[in-house]
């Protein structure tokens, strides 16, 4: 049994939604999330056809005549990885302009489809797209999400809570990939974690783009994930390989293509002059970003520098899964000046509400720690709705104006 059966994911009622209002939904988002899961248990009640281009047949007849397989579909369709024949897009839109009921076409493709070719252009006004992420901490726990709420609510009482201790660095190596949530050995995780990074590059990545240099993609994912949660350091990146910083923001732009890696951009507003503009990259996964660098539970819990690092990631990941169904919106930054005042995170709730995360992996807090959510605070005015430390202690406690310190764990524990 697939790992993701056994999870209620979040983005299901978004989901459903999309369907009942859009002739075409496309599912999108990195290999082995549980796409094909949450896709194929729509159809469980026989009335929506399945059809797999990773099948070599399939893809084969697809391929030789896209235009005929979508005139033969009678009634709702899912093509599941449908970025492998770009062509489809075309003879879908064709199909949509003549019969523009909702819910005939479920796409789900492991590749973002707004930079697949044609895609893009052929679809436009006539597709909804919604992101799956891998498992969140939400749905691996079964919790019923309530963080987004209340921080965007602005207010929190006093509260305790638990630390994580140990355990955190144990959710940092694991990660949210169904598969990796499943294995119960760290040698069964990094063994999972190779073959999919090989098989995503071998396949989707020669797919997608014809890259001469394709033998440097795994170590420039290396790089990537040491930089995780760091500004964006092209010219470092590119040094190892003796390429030029074109072609490394080239292959950055694609490995962002098959959701291995994203940046955060930077929070800006036009009054501010002081503002570093530079954008953050993480790696979508931190189970994934562990596996690339070699690193197990034992040396993050070893390793101080490398655990906060990381755990910004996870805590940002988190953030995102939690956000992909929410009723509500988000836009995703990150705050730094040029006195070095930074907040990992900056979410955007429409144009008046803002609130900042930032993360710490200690136990126990400085008056320093909270710097940075104040002057993002004093920068935004009225439109800061909350700031938080979010920190492996034990206790939610108020540390200023519209300022909390808040347990890692009610991030996903309410």
């Amino acid at each position: 049994m697939d790992a993701a059966d056994l999870y209620p994911r979040l983005v299901l009622a978004r989901l459903a939604e999309a369907l009942a209002d859009s002739p075409v939904v496309l599912l999108h988002g990195p290999r082995q999330c549980g796409k094909t899961t949450l896709a194929r248990g729509l159809g469980d009640d026989g009335g929506r056809r399945y059809v797999t281009l990773d099948d070599a047949a399939t893809l084969d007849a697809v391929r030789a005549d896209p235009g005929g397989f979508v005139l033969d579909i009678e009634g709702p369709v899912t093509i599941d990885e449908v970025q492998r024949v770009p062509e489809l897009f075309l003879a879908i839109k064709q199909s949509v302009d003549r019969d523009r009921r909702p819910g005939r076409f479920l796409l789900t493709g492991s590749a973002n489809a707004l930079f697949v070719p044609r895609a893009a252009d052929s679809l436009a006004g006539r597709m909804e797209i919604v992101r799956l992420h891998p498992l969140s901490e939400v749905e691996i726990g079964r919790q019923q999400p309530g963080f987004l709420d209340r921080v965007f609510a602005g207010g929190f009482k006093m509260a305790q809570g638990e630390r994580l201790g140990p355990k955190l660095a144990d959710l940092i190596v694991r990660g949210g990939f169904p598969e990796s949530v499943r294995r119960q050995t760290a040698r069964g995780r990094n063994t999972w974690a190779r073959d999919y990074l090989t098989a995503i590059i071998q396949r989707d990545v020669r797919e997608l783009s014809r890259i001469q240099r394709i033998d440097i993609l795994p170590r420039l994912l290396e790089l990537a994930a040491g930089q995780t949660a760091r500004l964006v350091n092209v010219s470092e990146i590119a040094g190892p390989f003796g390429v030029s910083r074109n072609t490394v923001r080239d292959y950055l732009t694609l490995l962002g293509q098959v959701f291995l890696v994203e940046e955060l951009p930077a929070w800006h507003a036009n009054r501010l002059k002081r503002l570093v503009k530079t954008p953050k990259v993480h790696v979508t996964d931190s189970g994934l970003a562990c596996a690339l660098l070699g690193v197990d539970a034992d040396d993050l819990r070893d390793d101080r520098t490398l655990l906060g690092q990381l755990l910004e990631t996870f805590v940002v990941q988190e953030l995102r899964r939690q956000v992909s169904g929410w009723e509500h919106d988000v836009h995703f930054s990150h705050y730094r000046d040029k006195d070095k005042y930074e907040v990992d995170v900056v979410m955007e709730r429409g144009p008046n509400r803002i609130v900042g995360i930032e993360v710490k992996a200690a136990a126990t807090l400085r008056d320093s720690d909270r710097r940075g959510l104040e002057r993002l605070r004093d920068a935004v005015g009225g439109r800061f709705r909350c700031g938080v430390l979010l920190y492996d202690g034990e206790t939610l406690v108020p540390m200023g104006d519209r300022i909390y310190a808040i347990p890692l764990q009610m991030l996903w524990s309410g």
